[in-house]
């Protein structure tokens, strides 16, 4: 399993990358190894505000559907459009072509409450208790 150090994590299993004031977010491979083969990716429109813990979007497998969660209130600026037609690149590259959207940020403090690499992997060995 693989849980980069540059990014931040909730306890959802959705993982950020920031960037000045734009965040990308997707979910962690931890999340993809436990949902299984992913079949379908459901996601916001462009200009369409998310609301920190507020689902955005949903991603299906073959095992369940679960929706996934925004760790940050903003406006999402960008869709990666091609995991419509290949919900797969969740599985394959979570942290690359798997990005889900990208996210305006409105208030920069809720970035505090995501997690490091080493916490979130702290977080998966307690959760797995």
């Amino acid at each position: 399993m693989e849980i980069p150090t540059d990014l931040r994590y909730s306890k959802e299993h959705e993982w950020v990358r920031i960037e000045d004031n734009i965040i990308t977010l997707g979910i962690s491979d931890y999340a993809q190894e436990e949902l299984g083969d992913i079949v379908n990716v459901e996601l916001p429109d462009e200009h369409d505000q998310v609301k920190k813990g507020e689902a955005f979007g949903a991603v299906e497998s073959v095992k369940a559907s679960s929706e996934v969660f925004s760790p940050i209130t903003g406006t999402v600026i960008a869709v990666n459009e091609p995991l419509i037609d290949a919900p797969e690149l969740l599985n394959e590259d979570p942290y690359d072509q798997g990005w889900m959207i990208k996210v305006e940020i409105s208030d920069s403090s809720e970035l505090d409450d995501l997690m490091d690499a080493t916490g979130y992997q702290a977080y998966i060995k307690e959760e797995a208790h």
